[in-house]
């Protein structure tokens, strides 16, 4: 099991991302006010990355990407947007496709970043 400090910085992590990407598509798409507008958005998501969370029982290793990881990203992007049919908000394909990719690259990309990180470090201190 990981320390509080390593799956609660990797649970905000996950959840700026989240509304980074919210943030980031209501801008591209000039959908005004994209503060309020971003909770909108992320809202589906954010739910969809607790369960995920739970699902996953990512607090056992938070920066993992294979289970951790893996699971969150689509457990975020499932549940979302199924969250977001529920609630007739718009879910199309092309929407789907960049969900899946820009959700993968945060979640996944700064979980990998970490593992290079800890793994340089690790051989690092081999080394000495």
């Amino acid at each position: 099991m990981s320390s509080p400090k390593s799956w609660i910085t990797a649970a905000i992590a996950d959840l700026l991302l989240i509304l980074v990407f919210a943030a980031i598509g209501r801008d591209a798409h000039a959908r005004g006010d994209i503060i309020a507008g971003a909770f909108a958005t992320a809202w589906p998501f954010l739910a969809g990355a607790a369960i995920a969370w739970a699902a996953t029982r990512a607090w056992r290793a938070p920066l993992a990407i294979w289970p951790s990881g893996a699971g969150i990203w689509v457990g975020t992007v499932l549940v979302g947007m199924l969250l977001r049919a529920a609630t007739g908000q718009t879910v199309v394909l092309p929407f789907v496709l960049v969900a899946l990719i820009s959700l993968g690259v945060f979640l996944l990309g700064y979980r990998a970043l970490a593992a290079l990180v800890v793994r340089a470090s690790r051989k690092r201190q081999r080394s000495v």
